[in-house]
Formats: C-alpha cells, structure tokens, sequence
C-alpha cells in the first residue's frame, strides 16, 4: 500500500492528491486475498532497467500507477514509458498519477525514450501519458514525435500506444493513428454504470466511439482495451462492456482486479477469484475478442510483447479460417 504523501521528490512532503485530501477515508474492510500478493522488487534487472529510466530522466507509468507487476517486469527490462510529464489533469478515483496543472512539454522526451527503448533491447514497447486537457491536441502531435523517434533509434520495435480519450481535441485521434503505431489502446477502466464516480472527466460512450474511429482510419490495426473488476460492477455490466467494445471490433481485452492506491482513492468493492476471471475470459473469447488476458494481476502492459505476438498469431489463424 503507498502513502497519500509524497516524500521522495521533495524535502518537504507534499500531498500527491490534494484534491482527495478532504475525502473520508475509504476502507472496505475486505482482507488482500493471497492470489494477488506480489514480492518487493530487488533484483539486479530491476535496478538496472531503474537506472536507465533515471538516467534518461523518464517517467514509467509502472512507477507512477504503482503497478504490482513492476518487479517481474522491469527484472527482464520491460518498462512502459508515460510521457508528458507525470501530472495528469484529471482526477480519477481509482488512480494514483498526480493531479494538478502539468508544466510545459519536453522537447527532447521523444528522443530520450527512443534512446532508452534502444538501450533496453526492447522488442515491443507500450507508450501511454497522463491526461493533458490544457494543450490543443491532447498531447496527440507529442505521441507521434515518440512514435517516429522509435522507428529511428529503434526501427524493429514494434510500439503500442495507450492512449487517453483526447476528449474535445478535434483530429488528435487521426494524428496518431496517421503514425501508424502496431497497436492502439484505449482503456475503458470500468462499466458505464460507474464512470460518474470512477472516471468523471472521461465519456463511456465517447471511449468506445474513439476505438470504433481507429478500425475506421485503418482497419489493419490492433485495437485493445483494458478494465479494472472489483469496483462494484455486476457480471451482467461487464458482459454488456465485452459486446459494446466488439461492436467497435476491438481485438483485444484485459481484465484485471483494481487495486486501491491509498484510503483516499475508491474503494475495493470486492477481490475477484481467479475462477470468475477464468469465466470472464471464455466469455470474451465466445464473443470473437483475438486476444484476452484476465487475470488478478492483469494489466495493460504486462507481457504487451509476447500477448502482441499471439495476436498477430490469432489474426493470422482467422484470416486463414475465412480464407
């Protein structure tokens, strides 16, 4: 569990989520079952790849999100890259990012991400942000800068990016796909039903038109998208979400058990069993979903590279079947 203070960037401790300060705490008194216990990260790969995100002067959203899986990741040097800076302009309840008013773009990230993609030997990286509503684009133009730095420094390695809802941010959406990224993630989170207390600043209906555009601009690309379970969420909203996000002919879906940051953040409403996400998975693939990961401790990027490969597998089966 990480504190509601940030001590490590300043000298003097900082609330990282003034806006949820004032909230009561939220505890649901339900115990971490074992199935989702990780170890503490202290390998030799893991301080190696921390070096080189440090050295490049990087955000990972494996450290800013306070991901689970960052110790068997970063042990082989997997690490997904958040750019844009690490303050986000949203407040989601479920998140741990930083909220406040972000700085300036840096120029020179692209470059410096592509550097260390190369470093690392990465043959699949996942390339996501914070929400940046102050900037024109969304951040979209900065996106496909890091795209294009990649495919210079880096041209065999295939890039995923995980993008936000560039809400209101007329052609940001075609700005990236124009650049042509291997796969395109947007990430529901969670059911409809939950977006005014989990997702406010975000569209339900909006998210799954922005998936449903990228097959319209080239039907040849991947498309994922990602949800938390234990939110309060029913069987019946998720299966309804699984058959919004086919209508939209996504390929891919993970499912994951959230996870509360801090009291201040929503609450766990319930610690899914590893036999409901079992039957969550049939159930995705019943639908016609390429690719499905569900899983506790699924997340977006974990094993991005080696789920990319059996998507490209499953793809090719299919256009085989039908052909």
């Amino acid at each position: 569990m990480v504190t509601v203070l940030d001590t490590v960037k300043t000298e003097q401790a900082k609330p990282r989520h003034p806006e949820k300060a004032h909230r009561p705490d939220q505890d649901s008194g339900l115990k971490k079952p074992d199935w989702i216990r990780v170890r503490a990260p202290v390998s030799k790969g893991f301080h190696e790849t921390n070096n080189i995100v440090q050295s490049h002067n990087l955000v990972t959203v494996c450290g800013e999100a306070g991901c689970p899986n960052i110790g068997e990741c970063w042990d082989k040097k997997h690490a997904s890259f958040m750019i844009l800076g690490e303050i986000c302009t949203r407040a989601c309840a479920f998140c741990n990012v930083t909220t406040g008013m972000p700085t300036g773009v840096e120029s020179e990230e692209p470059v410096n991400v592509a550097k260390a993609v190369r470093k690392m030997g990465l043959n699949h990286v996942v390339i996501t942000s914070v929400d940046r509503d102050d900037l024109p684009d969304g951040g979209a133009q900065h996106f496909v800068d890091v795209i294009n730095a990649i495919r210079v420094h880096s041209p065999g390695t295939t890039v995923e990016v995980l993008t936000p809802d560039f809400l209101r941010k007329d052609g940001a959406l075609e700005m990236v796909v124009a650049a042509r990224p291997d796969v395109f993630n947007h990430n529901m989170e969670t059911v409809a039903s939950n977006y005014l207390t989990v997702r406010p600043g975000a569209r339900y209906f909006h998210s799954i038109r922005l998936l449903q555009r990228v097959k319209e601009l080239d039907p040849t690309m991947f498309t994922k998208s990602g949800i938390m379970v234990g939110l309060g969420e029913t069987r019946n909203e998720v299966l309804q979400l699984m058959d919004d996000l086919r209508t939209a002919d996504v390929d891919f879906l993970t499912i994951g058990q959230y996870l509360q940051p801090t009291k201040k953040h929503h609450k766990v409403m319930a610690y899914i069993t590893p036999d409901e996400f079992a039957s969550y998975e049939t159930a995705a693939y019943s639908k016609g979903f390429l690719m499905v990961s569900a899983s506790p401790l699924t997340r977006s990027s974990h094993h991005a590279g080696e789920d990319f490969d059996k998507l490209r597998a499953a793809r090719a089966k299919k256009l085989a079947a039908t052909g």
